[in-house]
């Protein structure tokens, strides 16, 4: 993991860290999602662009695929057994973990798929998508929370 993913996934588990279990699922006017569902989705989009899950991880409870995917929403989930926001940061440190032992021989590998946001080719390109993907999600969240906190 470079010092700029360091940089941004300590942020990340910071921010959400401090956060006010009472408005992690509080959906303000003009967002689509909350504050849990941002996590969760981190957690998810990194897991599947870097890791092949659901199909080629076990790390994370299959249950997240479906709550946590882009185009999901709370409103969607029912029901469903949705995980506290402990277990989802636990979650996100261990990744972090698993993600800073990629090895440079991985990265350097082709990926076997096509992603349409910035034609990463390689498992390095598309884990400094990743660290976008976090830095602009941990924006809407802290957009979230200010006004939230209002």
């Amino acid at each position: 993991m470079s010092k700029q993913s360091e940089l941004t996934r300590g942020a990340l588990i910071s921010f959400v860290n401090k956060m006010d279990e009472k408005i992690i699922d509080v959906q303000p006017e003009g967002f689509n999602n909350t504050i849990r569902w941002h996590v969760g989705h981190l957690l998810v989009s990194a897991e599947g662009l870097m890791f092949g899950y659901p199909e080629h991880s076990n790390n994370i409870p299959e249950s997240y695929h479906a709550m946590f995917k882009t185009g999901s929403k709370p409103s969607d989930w029912g029901n469903a057994e949705v995980p506290t926001l402990s277990a989802l940061i636990e979650s996100l440190e261990k990744q972090a973990v698993r993600l800073n032992e990629l090895s440079e021989e991985f990265l350097a590998e082709k990926l076997p798929f096509q992603f349409p946001v910035g034609n990463p080719q390689t498992y390095g390109e598309m884990f400094e998508f990743v660290m976008f993907h976090e830095a602009y999600h941990l924006g809407q969240m802290k957009a979230m929370n200010v006004i939230t906190k209002r």
